[in-house]
């Protein structure tokens, strides 16, 4: 009976440990797009100023995972960010915040188990993009936007994302130089 208990356990540990949704996972598979993976640790290593709001803010994160969909090269529609908030809700998130501003539609939501935020996921749209953040843990809704900022700002990060996300001919230079092919 031990042994059952300890198969169990050790299956549920790594199911909790990997669980991010399958939405994203799926719309990462589908899209050719830029991901990028943080535990809380690399979260804290992101905070070389040592602020306390930041580190405030990540305190119930538990990972997070950040992608990018280039919508103009990857034929993702407004039917399928409709087919993708309807996944998010298949997997029992609820949607907490709708919001538009200046051409940008910013979708939040989030999974509770026993009153708790166990997940978050936090959309951002404009003409060209779609970011998602897919968080295990929980965020204060109004520190989100200073999440996406913080990753901006990061030197190594920021110059990845700026490099996913220019098209001019110096910003097709930088993608080849930081290895990231350019069509």
């Amino acid at each position: 009976m031990k042994f059952y208990l300890s198969i169990l356990a050790l299956v549920l540990i790594q199911a909790a440990a990997t669980a991010q949704t399958n939405t994203t996972t799926e719309l990462d598979k589908k899209y050719d797009g830029f991901s990028l993976y943080f535990y809380k640790n690399t979260l804290r290593m992101l905070n070389q100023t040592d602020n306390k709001e930041f580190d405030e803010m990540i305190k119930d994160i538990e990972k997070m995972k950040f992608l990018i969909i280039d919508k103009t090269k990857s034929a993702f529609a407004a039917a399928d960010y409709k087919k993708l908030l309807k996944g998010y809700a298949g997997e029992k998130y609820e949607e907490m915040m709708t919001s538009r501003y200046k051409g940008k539609n910013m979708d939040v939501y989030i999974r509770q188990e026993s009153n708790r935020i166990k997940g978050t996921v936090i959309l951002v749209s404009d003409s060209s993009s779609l970011y998602v953040l897919d968080i295990l843990g929980r965020i204060a809704l109004d520190k989100s936007a200073a999440l996406f900022k913080v990753l901006d700002e990061n030197t190594d990060i920021g110059q990845k994302l700026k490099d996913f996300a220019g098209d001019d001919d110096s910003k097709k230079k930088n993608k080849k130089e930081h290895g990231i092919k350019v069509d």
